[in-house]
């Protein structure tokens, strides 16, 4: 129960951090120059992605919004049964960065089920991300770390022994 805990409050909070800096970044930076910090490192600057990373796909918002919605299904369904921090902290993350980008899909411009995800950080000469990016990224890497040191998803319920059969007494 305790796993299933971890994963909905990182999931929750993820989102929450995610909404809140693209809201800021709506205000703060879209419509106006790049921003540089870290001595030019990163910069600051809107771009709104109606498709996946690095732009592919943009008309395919519609397909791009049903596959986060169906990882957000499979996630719920799971999570009850997640007996692992490390798959608690990798899915909750996933369904964070999974659930901040399709509510982008479903509620920013143009309008339902159209909108473009707001990308605005961009470290060195890379893409341009959003925190929900980096939630499946780093959630990703986990779950695959939990995979390859065999750490089950799902702890599976002990067979009790077989019952012994008892001499009967004469």
């Amino acid at each position: 129960m305790r796993r299933t805990y971890l994963l909905w409050t990182i999931a929750a909070a993820g989102f929450a951090v995610d909404q809140v800096t693209k809201a800021i970044a709506a205000v703060a930076v879209e419509g106006h120059e790049p921003r540089h910090a870290l001595g030019g490192a990163v910069t600051f600057t809107a771009f709104r992605n109606p498709g996946a990373a690095g732009s592919f796909a943009p008309r395919a918002t519609l397909v791009f919004a049903l596959l986060a919605a169906v990882v957000l299904v499979l996630i719920a369904r799971v999570a009850p049964s997640v007996r692992s921090a490390g798959w608690a902290v990798g899915l909750g993350l996933i369904f964070a960065g999974a659930g901040g980008n399709l509510a982008d899909r479903l509620f920013r411009t143009p309008g339902f089920g159209r909108g473009a995800v707001l990308d605005f950080i961009q470290v060195g000469s890379s893409g341009i991300f959003n925190l929900a990016d980096q939630c499946v990224t780093a959630g990703a890497a986990i779950v695959l770390i939990q995979t390859f040191r065999g750490v089950p998803l799902r702890t599976v319920a002990a067979r009790s022994p077989a019952k012994a059969s008892l001499p009967l007494e004469q």
